[in-house]
């Protein structure tokens, strides 16, 4: 069984691919990020947005991954994972709080300057999570959205979690679109993570049993 798991880890995921630094000229980030500030009342377009999400197969090898888009495009040299230390179950909301938390306590600690939003895959739940780590931080006005599919996991029913209020956007709207595509970068990056770290606990297993 640990053979197949071992080789599980090593077959591609086909849904999710990695986002050019160069995204094709269909796709506009000025645009989507001008429509993105007005949906959300930010003072300007976010520049600087950092994505969160959490990978774990029944509360095993889980890992956090962070993206981050520059003025709309993959910044992908500035890509972090985070292998959670304090979390010992099946706990998503805990590994989104540690995530975040290790995040800005550092940036905080070395005075580097903070997103203009943050995404997390997730629901009320991860927000909540999110939130009060922030919160705790002194970071209160940092704005925060999360994204979670809908009843049926489909795309283009995704509802949204910002500033106390839920809402979708409409199926055809560019800014759910840009909003997609960031989730996806994170969902793989975290994938990605996972597939590494479980890949590496399973060698390490089967070498154990190496007499």
């Amino acid at each position: 069984d640990q053979i197949d798991a071992l080789r599980d880890t090593t077959r591609k995921t086909p849904r999710y691919h990695r986002l050019p630094n160069e995204l094709p000229l269909a796709i506009d980030p000025e645009r989507d990020l001008a429509l993105l500030a007005k949906e959300l009342g930010l003072d300007s377009p976010p520049a600087r947005i950092e994505g969160f999400d959490i990978s774990n197969i029944s509360g095993t090898f889980m890992v956090a991954s962070m993206v981050v888009f520059r003025n709309g495009k993959p910044s992908n040299g500035e890509y972090r994972r985070y292998k959670m230390k304090n979390v010992q179950s099946q706990d998503d909301f805990a590994c989104m709080a540690e995530a975040v938390g290790r995040r800005y306590t550092r940036l905080k600690k070395e005075k580097r300057p903070m997103p203009d939003l943050i995404v997390i895959d997730g629901g009320k739940g991860q927000y909540s999570s999110a939130k009060e780590v922030l919160n705790e931080l002194g970071l209160h006005d940092l704005p925060m959205i999360t994204i979670a599919k809908g009843k049926m996991r489909n795309s283009g029913d995704e509802t949204f979690f910002y500033n106390g209020k839920t809402f979708k956007f409409e199926k055809n709207d560019p800014t759910l679109f840009f909003m997609q595509r960031l989730r996806d970068e994170a969902h793989r990056f975290a994938i990605t993570s996972h597939r590494a770290k479980r890949a590496k606990g399973i060698s390490k297993s089967l070498l154990d049993q190496i007499d």
